[in-house]
Protein backbone atom coordinates (compact mmCIF):
# COMPACT_ATOMS: atom_id res chain seq x y z
CA UNK A 1 0.00 0.00 0.00
CA UNK A 2 1.31 3.43 -0.99
CA UNK A 3 0.90 5.37 2.41
CA UNK A 4 2.56 8.26 0.98
CA UNK A 5 0.32 9.49 -1.99
CA UNK A 6 -2.32 10.04 1.17
CA UNK A 7 -2.86 12.97 2.67
CA UNK A 8 -4.17 13.64 6.41
CA UNK A 9 -4.53 15.49 9.50
CA UNK A 10 -4.52 14.24 12.77
CA UNK A 11 -4.36 16.21 16.32
CA UNK A 12 -3.29 14.80 19.55
CA UNK A 13 -3.59 16.74 23.01
CA UNK A 14 -0.89 15.74 25.29
CA UNK A 15 -0.87 15.79 29.02
CA UNK A 16 2.30 16.38 30.78
CA UNK A 17 2.02 16.71 35.10
CA UNK A 18 2.44 20.05 34.76
CA UNK A 19 1.39 21.12 31.08
CA UNK A 20 -0.70 20.53 28.18
CA UNK A 21 0.44 20.25 24.35
CA UNK A 22 -1.85 20.13 21.46
CA UNK A 23 0.11 19.08 18.13
CA UNK A 24 -1.15 18.74 14.70
CA UNK A 25 0.30 16.06 12.22
CA UNK A 26 -0.06 16.14 8.71
CA UNK A 27 1.02 14.40 5.78
CA UNK A 28 0.91 16.19 2.52
CA UNK A 29 2.26 15.33 -0.91
CA UNK A 30 4.31 12.57 0.73
CA UNK A 31 5.52 14.91 3.46
CA UNK A 32 4.80 14.61 7.47
CA UNK A 33 5.01 18.06 8.94
CA UNK A 34 4.21 18.23 13.01
CA UNK A 35 3.42 21.31 14.05
CA UNK A 36 2.65 22.22 18.11
CA UNK A 37 0.29 24.98 19.46
CA UNK A 38 2.04 27.98 20.93
CA UNK A 39 1.09 27.67 24.78
CA UNK A 40 0.50 30.78 27.29
CA UNK A 41 1.04 30.35 31.08
CA UNK A 42 -1.49 28.32 33.17
CA UNK A 43 -4.59 30.03 34.27
CA UNK A 44 -4.31 28.00 37.59
CA UNK A 45 -8.57 27.94 37.52
CA UNK A 46 -10.00 24.43 38.61
CA UNK A 47 -10.90 21.20 36.66
CA UNK A 48 -14.22 22.79 36.34
CA UNK A 49 -13.98 25.94 35.06
CA UNK A 50 -10.72 25.51 33.43
CA UNK A 51 -11.02 25.76 28.83
CA UNK A 52 -11.22 22.31 27.28
CA UNK A 53 -9.69 21.64 24.18
CA UNK A 54 -12.39 19.97 21.57
CA UNK A 55 -9.96 19.85 18.43
CA UNK A 56 -8.65 21.66 15.38
CA UNK A 57 -10.45 23.78 12.61
CA UNK A 58 -9.66 23.37 8.90
CA UNK A 59 -6.98 26.05 9.49
CA UNK A 60 -5.02 23.92 12.00
CA UNK A 61 -6.17 26.56 14.83
CA UNK A 62 -7.66 24.83 18.37
CA UNK A 63 -11.25 24.71 19.29
CA UNK A 64 -11.49 25.69 22.41
CA UNK A 65 -14.69 25.50 24.92
CA UNK A 66 -14.35 28.30 28.25
CA UNK A 67 -17.11 26.79 30.67
CA UNK A 68 -17.80 30.17 32.16
CA UNK A 69 -18.65 31.94 29.57
CA UNK A 70 -20.08 29.50 27.31
CA UNK A 71 -18.16 30.23 24.07
CA UNK A 72 -15.82 28.58 21.51
CA UNK A 73 -12.59 30.43 20.67
CA UNK A 74 -9.99 29.17 17.50
CA UNK A 75 -7.13 29.73 19.09
CA UNK A 76 -3.14 29.28 17.47
CA UNK A 77 -2.10 29.95 21.48
CA UNK A 78 -4.02 28.19 24.28
CA UNK A 79 -2.92 27.98 27.87
CA UNK A 80 -0.92 25.18 29.09
CA UNK A 81 -3.59 23.71 31.44
CA UNK A 82 -6.90 23.61 28.77
CA UNK A 83 -7.51 20.42 29.47
CA UNK A 84 -8.56 17.77 27.17
CA UNK A 85 -12.47 15.95 27.05
CA UNK A 86 -13.06 12.65 26.51
CA UNK A 87 -16.11 12.54 23.46
CA UNK A 88 -18.44 10.66 22.11
CA UNK A 89 -19.87 11.24 17.96
CA UNK A 90 -23.15 10.76 17.28
CA UNK A 91 -23.36 8.50 14.33
CA UNK A 92 -26.16 10.12 13.36
CA UNK A 93 -25.69 13.72 12.86
CA UNK A 94 -22.60 16.29 13.20
CA UNK A 95 -23.56 16.21 17.40
CA UNK A 96 -20.50 15.76 19.66
CA UNK A 97 -20.90 14.86 22.96
CA UNK A 98 -17.93 16.08 25.81
CA UNK A 99 -17.58 14.14 29.10
CA UNK A 100 -16.62 16.38 32.49
CA UNK A 101 -16.02 13.82 35.07
CA UNK A 102 -16.09 16.94 37.47
CA UNK A 103 -13.55 17.36 40.14
CA UNK A 104 -12.42 14.19 42.96
CA UNK A 105 -15.67 13.49 44.10
CA UNK A 106 -17.35 13.55 40.45
CA UNK A 107 -18.91 16.59 41.02
CA UNK A 108 -18.71 19.45 38.56
CA UNK A 109 -19.21 22.85 40.89
CA UNK A 110 -20.01 25.44 38.17
CA UNK A 111 -22.45 24.28 36.09
CA UNK A 112 -24.07 21.80 37.86
CA UNK A 113 -23.58 23.13 41.59
CA UNK A 114 -22.03 20.68 42.85
CA UNK A 115 -24.47 18.00 42.12
CA UNK A 116 -22.93 15.87 39.60
CA UNK A 117 -20.94 16.50 36.55
CA UNK A 118 -22.13 17.77 33.48
CA UNK A 119 -22.20 16.50 29.49
CA UNK A 120 -21.30 19.43 26.91
CA UNK A 121 -22.92 19.13 23.17
CA UNK A 122 -21.46 20.54 20.43
CA UNK A 123 -22.10 21.06 16.99
CA UNK A 124 -19.84 21.50 13.73
CA UNK A 125 -21.70 23.37 11.50
CA UNK A 126 -20.38 25.27 8.33
CA UNK A 127 -17.17 24.62 9.51
CA UNK A 128 -17.40 25.85 12.95
CA UNK A 129 -17.82 24.39 16.34
CA UNK A 130 -20.94 25.31 17.97
CA UNK A 131 -22.31 24.96 21.94
CA UNK A 132 -25.84 22.90 21.31
CA UNK A 133 -26.27 22.72 25.62
CA UNK A 134 -24.77 21.52 28.91
CA UNK A 135 -26.69 19.01 31.01
CA UNK A 136 -26.52 18.22 34.53
CA UNK A 137 -26.09 14.30 34.80
CA UNK A 138 -24.68 12.36 37.67
CA UNK A 139 -21.38 11.82 39.06
CA UNK A 140 -18.75 11.50 36.57
CA UNK A 141 -16.54 9.31 34.88
CA UNK A 142 -19.48 9.17 31.77
CA UNK A 143 -19.60 6.88 29.24
CA UNK A 144 -22.05 7.36 25.79
CA UNK A 145 -23.88 5.29 23.93
CA UNK A 146 -26.10 6.27 20.91
CA UNK A 147 -29.32 4.14 20.30
CA UNK A 148 -32.16 4.33 17.53
CA UNK A 149 -33.80 2.18 15.38
CA UNK A 150 -32.70 -1.38 13.74
CA UNK A 151 -34.10 -3.41 10.65
CA UNK A 152 -35.75 -5.73 13.40
CA UNK A 153 -37.02 -2.82 15.92
CA UNK A 154 -37.76 0.20 14.22
CA UNK A 155 -39.41 1.46 16.78
CA UNK A 156 -36.35 2.45 19.25
CA UNK A 157 -36.33 5.67 19.37
CA UNK A 158 -33.00 8.26 18.82
CA UNK A 159 -31.89 7.88 22.63
CA UNK A 160 -28.29 8.72 24.14
CA UNK A 161 -27.45 6.62 27.36
CA UNK A 162 -24.97 8.17 29.53
CA UNK A 163 -23.21 6.26 32.37
CA UNK A 164 -22.03 7.70 36.16
CA UNK A 165 -19.85 5.56 37.30
CA UNK A 166 -19.98 6.92 40.57
CA UNK A 167 -23.47 6.86 41.35
CA UNK A 168 -24.49 3.61 39.38
CA UNK A 169 -26.97 5.28 37.31
CA UNK A 170 -27.76 5.75 33.23
CA UNK A 171 -29.66 8.43 32.26
CA UNK A 172 -31.60 8.18 29.22
CA UNK A 173 -31.50 11.28 27.70
CA UNK A 174 -33.87 12.19 24.44
CA UNK A 175 -32.00 12.18 20.96
CA UNK A 176 -34.24 13.44 18.45
CA UNK A 177 -34.47 17.16 17.46
CA UNK A 178 -37.76 16.54 15.81
CA UNK A 179 -39.36 16.09 19.30
CA UNK A 180 -39.06 19.07 21.46
CA UNK A 181 -40.42 17.56 24.29
CA UNK A 182 -37.97 15.31 25.03
CA UNK A 183 -35.06 16.93 22.70
CA UNK A 184 -31.69 16.60 25.49
CA UNK A 185 -33.55 16.18 28.49
CA UNK A 186 -33.65 13.75 30.88
CA UNK A 187 -36.18 11.53 30.44
CA UNK A 188 -35.22 8.37 32.75
CA UNK A 189 -32.99 7.16 35.20
CA UNK A 190 -31.60 3.42 35.49
CA UNK A 191 -30.38 2.14 38.67
CA UNK A 192 -27.92 -0.73 38.22
CA UNK A 193 -27.70 -1.37 41.67
CA UNK A 194 -27.81 -5.45 42.13
CA UNK A 195 -29.09 -5.74 46.01
CA UNK A 196 -27.14 -9.50 45.36
CA UNK A 197 -23.62 -7.24 45.46
CA UNK A 198 -24.54 -4.90 48.49
CA UNK A 199 -24.56 -5.01 51.91
CA UNK A 200 -28.05 -5.11 53.24
CA UNK A 201 -29.47 -5.98 50.18
CA UNK A 202 -29.16 -1.94 50.03
CA UNK A 203 -30.75 -1.04 46.24
CA UNK A 204 -29.74 2.66 47.07
CA UNK A 205 -28.10 5.37 44.36
CA UNK A 206 -25.00 5.56 44.70
CA UNK A 207 -24.10 2.09 44.81
CA UNK A 208 -21.01 0.02 43.61
CA UNK A 209 -22.24 -0.89 40.33
CA UNK A 210 -19.44 1.40 38.84
CA UNK A 211 -20.57 1.14 35.23
CA UNK A 212 -18.19 1.41 32.53
CA UNK A 213 -18.29 0.07 29.29
CA UNK A 214 -21.23 0.53 27.06
CA UNK A 215 -22.61 -0.33 23.89
CA UNK A 216 -26.04 -1.00 21.97
CA UNK A 217 -26.08 -4.11 19.17
CA UNK A 218 -27.97 -3.53 16.12
CA UNK A 219 -28.31 -6.85 15.89
CA UNK A 220 -29.84 -7.73 19.07
CA UNK A 221 -31.90 -4.09 19.48
CA UNK A 222 -30.18 -4.54 23.36
CA UNK A 223 -28.38 -2.25 25.17
CA UNK A 224 -25.06 -3.90 26.86
CA UNK A 225 -23.38 -2.14 29.91
CA UNK A 226 -20.17 -3.84 31.85
CA UNK A 227 -20.80 -2.96 35.69
CA UNK A 228 -17.21 -3.28 36.72
CA UNK A 229 -18.04 -3.17 40.30
CA UNK A 230 -20.17 -6.54 39.80
CA UNK A 231 -18.39 -7.85 37.60
CA UNK A 232 -21.16 -7.83 35.55
CA UNK A 233 -22.80 -6.93 32.33
CA UNK A 234 -26.25 -5.70 32.08
CA UNK A 235 -28.83 -6.59 29.41
CA UNK A 236 -30.55 -3.68 29.22
CA UNK A 237 -34.08 -3.28 26.90
CA UNK A 238 -34.02 0.48 24.96
CA UNK A 239 -37.88 0.89 25.31
CA UNK A 240 -38.52 -0.28 28.76
CA UNK A 241 -35.38 0.66 30.23
CA UNK A 242 -35.66 -2.72 32.17
CA UNK A 243 -32.26 -4.78 33.19
CA UNK A 244 -33.38 -7.95 31.45
CA UNK A 245 -30.33 -9.94 32.34
CA UNK A 246 -27.54 -10.06 34.31
CA UNK A 247 -24.25 -12.05 32.89
CA UNK A 248 -21.03 -12.34 34.38
CA UNK A 249 -17.92 -11.23 33.04
CA UNK A 250 -14.56 -11.26 35.34
CA UNK A 251 -11.43 -9.21 35.04
CA UNK A 252 -13.10 -6.93 32.15
CA UNK A 253 -12.68 -3.37 32.45
CA UNK A 254 -14.16 -2.19 29.09
CA UNK A 255 -16.91 -3.22 26.47
CA UNK A 256 -16.21 -3.24 22.40
CA UNK A 257 -19.07 -4.81 20.32
CA UNK A 258 -18.12 -6.17 17.10
CA UNK A 259 -19.06 -4.75 13.44
CA UNK A 260 -21.69 -7.30 13.12
CA UNK A 261 -23.24 -6.58 16.19
CA UNK A 262 -23.22 -9.64 17.71
CA UNK A 263 -20.33 -9.97 19.99
CA UNK A 264 -18.90 -8.11 23.16
CA UNK A 265 -15.03 -7.97 23.68
CA UNK A 266 -14.00 -7.40 27.45
CA UNK A 267 -10.11 -6.48 28.25
CA UNK A 268 -8.73 -6.41 31.83
CA UNK A 269 -5.85 -7.48 33.68
CA UNK A 270 -5.69 -9.76 37.39
CA UNK A 271 -3.14 -7.94 39.71
CA UNK A 272 -4.36 -10.12 42.33
CA UNK A 273 -3.50 -13.95 41.57
CA UNK A 274 0.18 -13.59 40.73
CA UNK A 275 2.70 -11.17 42.84
CA UNK A 276 5.34 -11.78 40.23
CA UNK A 277 2.67 -10.98 36.87
CA UNK A 278 0.18 -9.32 35.39
CA UNK A 279 -2.55 -11.12 33.53
CA UNK A 280 -3.99 -9.70 30.48
CA UNK A 281 -7.36 -10.67 29.98
CA UNK A 282 -9.79 -10.83 26.54
CA UNK A 283 -13.05 -12.49 26.18
CA UNK A 284 -15.92 -12.39 24.00
CA UNK A 285 -19.83 -12.46 24.81
CA UNK A 286 -21.76 -14.05 22.51
CA UNK A 287 -24.82 -11.25 22.63
CA UNK A 288 -27.42 -13.83 20.67
CA UNK A 289 -26.59 -16.43 23.67
CA UNK A 290 -25.98 -13.89 26.31
CA UNK A 291 -22.77 -15.96 27.54
CA UNK A 292 -19.14 -15.63 27.62
CA UNK A 293 -18.07 -18.31 24.85
CA UNK A 294 -14.07 -17.24 24.63
CA UNK A 295 -11.82 -16.38 27.32
CA UNK A 296 -7.60 -15.41 26.68
CA UNK A 297 -5.61 -14.72 29.67
CA UNK A 298 -2.57 -12.74 28.14
CA UNK A 299 0.39 -13.31 30.81
CA UNK A 300 2.40 -10.07 31.56
CA UNK A 301 0.43 -8.10 29.06
CA UNK A 302 -1.82 -5.11 30.20
CA UNK A 303 -4.13 -4.47 27.02
CA UNK A 304 -4.47 -0.78 27.17
CA UNK A 305 -6.64 -0.09 24.44
CA UNK A 306 -8.68 -2.09 21.47
CA UNK A 307 -10.15 -1.12 18.46
CA UNK A 308 -11.62 -3.22 15.25
CA UNK A 309 -10.33 -2.21 12.15
CA UNK A 310 -13.12 -0.37 9.60
CA UNK A 311 -13.79 -3.97 7.88
CA UNK A 312 -14.10 -6.10 11.09
CA UNK A 313 -12.10 -8.89 10.67
CA UNK A 314 -8.73 -7.78 13.21
CA UNK A 315 -8.67 -6.79 16.47
CA UNK A 316 -6.15 -4.38 17.22
CA UNK A 317 -5.36 -4.45 21.09
CA UNK A 318 -2.17 -1.85 22.57
CA UNK A 319 0.17 -2.66 25.57
CA UNK A 320 0.91 -0.07 27.98
CA UNK A 321 2.15 -0.20 31.98
CA UNK A 322 0.15 -1.45 35.41
CA UNK A 323 1.03 -2.99 38.74
CA UNK A 324 3.84 -2.44 41.12
CA UNK A 325 7.37 -3.93 41.50
CA UNK A 326 8.40 -7.17 40.02
CA UNK A 327 4.82 -7.37 38.18
CA UNK A 328 5.73 -3.76 36.60
CA UNK A 329 8.97 -5.24 35.61
CA UNK A 330 7.88 -8.63 33.81
CA UNK A 331 5.44 -6.32 31.56
CA UNK A 332 6.00 -6.68 27.79
CA UNK A 333 4.96 -2.62 26.90
CA UNK A 334 6.24 -2.53 23.63
CA UNK A 335 4.14 -4.32 21.40
CA UNK A 336 0.44 -4.07 20.16
CA UNK A 337 -1.28 -7.25 19.53
CA UNK A 338 -3.22 -8.01 16.66
CA UNK A 339 -6.27 -10.52 16.25
CA UNK A 340 -8.12 -12.23 13.73
CA UNK A 341 -11.54 -11.67 14.67
CA UNK A 342 -13.27 -13.11 11.24
CA UNK A 343 -14.69 -16.24 13.11
CA UNK A 344 -15.81 -14.19 16.12
CA UNK A 345 -16.30 -15.73 18.54
CA UNK A 346 -13.08 -17.46 17.83
CA UNK A 347 -10.25 -15.09 18.73
CA UNK A 348 -6.85 -15.99 17.75
CA UNK A 349 -3.39 -13.70 17.94
CA UNK A 350 -2.09 -13.21 14.63
CA UNK A 351 0.82 -10.86 14.83
CA UNK A 352 2.45 -8.67 17.45
CA UNK A 353 3.78 -5.31 16.05
CA UNK A 354 7.43 -4.17 17.81
CA UNK A 355 6.61 -0.67 19.17
CA UNK A 356 8.39 1.08 22.16
CA UNK A 357 8.22 0.51 25.59
CA UNK A 358 5.41 2.26 27.39
CA UNK A 359 5.59 3.52 31.04
CA UNK A 360 2.08 5.41 30.94
CA UNK A 361 -0.99 3.16 31.45
CA UNK A 362 -2.86 4.54 28.74
CA UNK A 363 -1.86 4.06 24.87
CA UNK A 364 -4.83 5.22 22.57
CA UNK A 365 -5.31 3.96 18.46
CA UNK A 366 -6.39 6.02 15.74
CA UNK A 367 -7.57 4.41 12.17
CA UNK A 368 -7.94 6.42 8.98
CA UNK A 369 -10.05 4.90 7.17
CA UNK A 370 -9.59 4.31 3.10
CA UNK A 371 -12.68 3.04 1.51
CA UNK A 372 -12.15 -0.98 0.42
CA UNK A 373 -8.19 0.09 1.01
CA UNK A 374 -6.77 -1.09 4.08
CA UNK A 375 -6.73 1.32 6.93
CA UNK A 376 -3.45 3.65 8.05
CA UNK A 377 -3.17 2.90 12.00
CA UNK A 378 -1.87 5.65 14.41
CA UNK A 379 -0.02 4.27 17.62
CA UNK A 380 1.81 6.97 20.37
CA UNK A 381 4.60 6.20 22.00
CA UNK A 382 3.88 8.38 25.03
CA UNK A 383 7.73 7.44 26.81
CA UNK A 384 9.46 8.54 23.77
CA UNK A 385 7.18 11.67 22.85
CA UNK A 386 6.70 9.93 19.30
CA UNK A 387 3.86 8.45 16.93
CA UNK A 388 3.88 5.04 15.09
CA UNK A 389 2.48 4.95 11.65
CA UNK A 390 1.45 1.81 10.40
CA UNK A 391 -0.05 0.15 7.18
CA UNK A 392 -2.95 -1.77 8.07
CA UNK A 393 -2.57 -4.65 5.01
CA UNK A 394 1.06 -5.29 6.20
CA UNK A 395 1.05 -4.50 9.65
CA UNK A 396 3.95 -3.10 9.85
CA UNK A 397 5.61 0.32 11.10
CA UNK A 398 6.10 2.48 8.16
CA UNK A 399 7.53 5.68 9.80
CA UNK A 400 7.63 6.82 13.77
CA UNK A 401 7.37 10.53 14.16
CA UNK A 402 8.84 12.96 17.09
CA UNK A 403 5.80 14.40 18.68
CA UNK A 404 6.36 16.21 21.55
CA UNK A 405 8.87 15.93 25.05
CA UNK A 406 8.71 12.48 26.51
CA UNK A 407 6.98 10.96 29.30
CA UNK A 408 3.85 11.92 28.26
CA UNK A 409 1.01 11.25 30.90
CA UNK A 410 -1.53 10.89 28.53
CA UNK A 411 -1.94 11.10 24.81
CA UNK A 412 -5.34 12.01 23.58
CA UNK A 413 -6.16 11.73 19.52
CA UNK A 414 -8.97 14.30 18.83
CA UNK A 415 -11.77 12.96 16.06
CA UNK A 416 -13.44 16.19 15.37
CA UNK A 417 -11.87 17.17 12.30
CA UNK A 418 -12.62 14.14 10.35
CA UNK A 419 -15.28 11.21 10.50
CA UNK A 420 -13.10 8.97 8.34
CA UNK A 421 -10.73 9.10 11.65
CA UNK A 422 -11.92 7.45 14.62
CA UNK A 423 -9.99 5.61 17.65
CA UNK A 424 -10.01 5.81 20.89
Amino acid sequence: MNTSAVDWTIAAHLEYNDKNDVVVVQQQAGEISVTKLDTSAATGQDINHVATFWGINDRGEALVYDPVSKEVSHQTEIASDTRFAYAYRDPNSVRVWFMNDGDKNGNDTLACDGEGSSVTIAAKTNGKAELVDTLCVGRGHHVTTFVGPTAKAGNIPHRAFVSNLKDGVIHVIGNDPNDAVSFLKIIATINLCDPHFEDNADTNIPNNAFPHGMEFSHATGKLYNLNNGYNTVAVIDPLSHEVENSISMKVSSNLLLSRCGNFLIGKGADRKVDPEHVMGRLCVLDARKEEITTVLDIKDFYPSVYRFNPKGDKLYVTAAATGKDVQFDNLRTDIVQIYDTSKLPELSLIKEIKLEECSSGRRPIAFLERGDDAPIVFIPNPTQGSLAIIDGDSDQVINTVSIGDGNIKEFSFSFWNDRAIYGA
